[in-house]
């Protein structure tokens, strides 16, 4: 059976979860069947349960490792802060867009919905908490909190640490390296599990969320979705050929899989493996790729962190009467710039809409009227941070003069079931790293 499904493509079966859960999901609410949705609910949940488990060890070992990978690269400073130059760039773009397209379509106008009975959500973002829930009170705390904001601080500091000791630090580095493999083996597993858990994941959204909770809120979620595609497949392919001389449909080829998987597990970090995996084929040196990688998962979200809230705050405004004026929109625009790692790379983006509304001094309770339908326009958001993840270094890397030519020419010829630890890319030597003569 095993050997049977491992024939099958794995764009198919997810593909095949996805009709099959909206299949249920119909069932569900037409025949009013409280089990079935239930169990839909239960599968997907434990789906993104399985990925959250492995996120601390993964983000704190990833970052510990990339940093300290760092040693072997030349230039690694202006490599990092080309890498952060870039996420900046593509991340205002896509707030733009995100703005423009609330102008455009007013997602609030005309909206009836009862906004005297919505209430803030439990997890909300200010700049305060922001800046001082960075540091830890302590690192335990971090890691049962499943606080990954914490957790890259705290892997920043200890990775820098180490590649400032060098070689005492080594046996450090090597467990970290090994417990990296071991959560990467233990992850691949869960990612195998994608068709399942797409099928719980859609079939509960569904069955609970149904066209009549939709339809007021269709305008705000077609316009995430017309946002979003618009920077996935209008920006991203302009970056690729202006600033990379790349040809955009290689690129998509090579980054599917791992756009494939963030839309349907909604976690930019459960995703990380596919998606470094996936620049590496593209032809990215795999030193630069271990940083940029993991960081980008935490850091870089043209989705959640740009369009999304955006479009949420236009709509939250209009739904409250509040005028936005040309302050608010550059407000709007340094929030997403600067305020991007609030989101963490976790599922949902509640955190970054509730700190973009208090810098706007917009209602708080206007980010639980889109509580709701949250998780249908996540799967479009992550997908979109995903695809800017792996946009970045390999624009980085072929301006560097560091991008395997060959390889990203031949990208995309292997399914996501091809992208595990049995076909591990050869290692590139490290002076590749080193920028293009003039």
């Amino acid at each position: 059976m095993a050997s049977t499904l491992r024939k099958i493509p794995f764009s198919v079966q997810i593909l095949a979860g996805l009709v099959l859960g909206v299949a249920l999901g119909f069932l569900a609410r037409a025949a009013e069947l409280s089990w079935l949705t239930t169990t839909l609910d239960t599968v997907g949940g434990l789906f993104v349960q399985l990925l959250k488990l492995a996120v601390p060890p993964l983000v704190f070992t990833a970052i510990v490792v990339s940093v300290v990978s760092l040693r072997g690269v030349a230039n690694a400073a202006r490599l990092a802060l080309k890498t952060l130059l870039w996420f900046g760039v593509t991340a205002l773009i896509a707030v733009t867009i995100g703005i423009g397209l609330g102008l455009l379509t007013d997602p609030g106008r005309g909206v009836t919905l009862d906004v005297a009975g919505a209430e803030a959500p439990e997890r909300t973002g200010s700049w305060t908490d922001f800046l001082t829930g960075i540091v830890p009170t302590n690192p335990v705390g971090a890691f049962v909190d499943n606080n990954v904001l914490q957790i890259v601080f705290l892997a920043l500091v200890v990775g820098a640490a180490a590649l400032l000791i060098g070689e005492p630090a080594e046996p450090f580095v090597n467990l970290n390296r090994s417990v990296l493999a071991i959560v990467q083996k233990a992850l691949w597993w869960v990612i195998r599990l994608a068709p399942i858990g797409t099928l719980g994941l859609i079939g509960n959204a569904i069955a609970s969320y149904g066209w009549d909770l939709l339809a007021p809120l269709a305008k705000f979620t077609t316009a995430v979705y017309v946002g979003c595609a618009i920077v996935l497949f209008v920006v991203y392919p302009v970056v690729l050929l202006a600033a990379g001389r790349l040809n955009p449909l290689r690129f998509f080829a090579g980054a599917w899989p791992a756009i494939e998987l963030a839309f349907v597990s909604r976690s930019s970090v459960g995703t990380m493996p596919v998606t470094q995996r996936s620049v590496e084929r593209l032809g990215v040196p795999r030193e630069y790729a271990s940083f940029a990688v993991p960081f980008g998962a935490t850091t870089k979200m043209d989705g959640c962190a740009a369009i999304y809230p955006a479009l949420a705050a236009i709509f939250v405004a209009q739904v409250f009467g509040v005028q936005l004026g040309v302050t608010d929109y550059l407000l709007i625009a340094f929030v997403s710039v600067v305020g991007s790692a609030a989101t963490a790379g976790l599922t949902g983006a509640i955190v970054m809409l509730t700190l973009t509304l208090s810098t706007l001094g917009l209602p708080l309770a206007g980010a639980g009227l889109l509580l709701a339908i949250d998780p249908i326009l996540d799967m479009i958001r992550t997908a979109t941070n995903v695809a800017g993840q792996a946009l970045v270094p390999t624009v980085v890397a072929a301006r560097e003069g560091t991008l395997d030519r060959a390889a990203y020419d031949s990208a995309g010829k292997r399914d996501l079931t091809d992208l595990d630890e049995a076909d591990q890319p050869a290692d590139r030597p490290t002076d590749r790293l080193a920028p293009a003569p003039a």
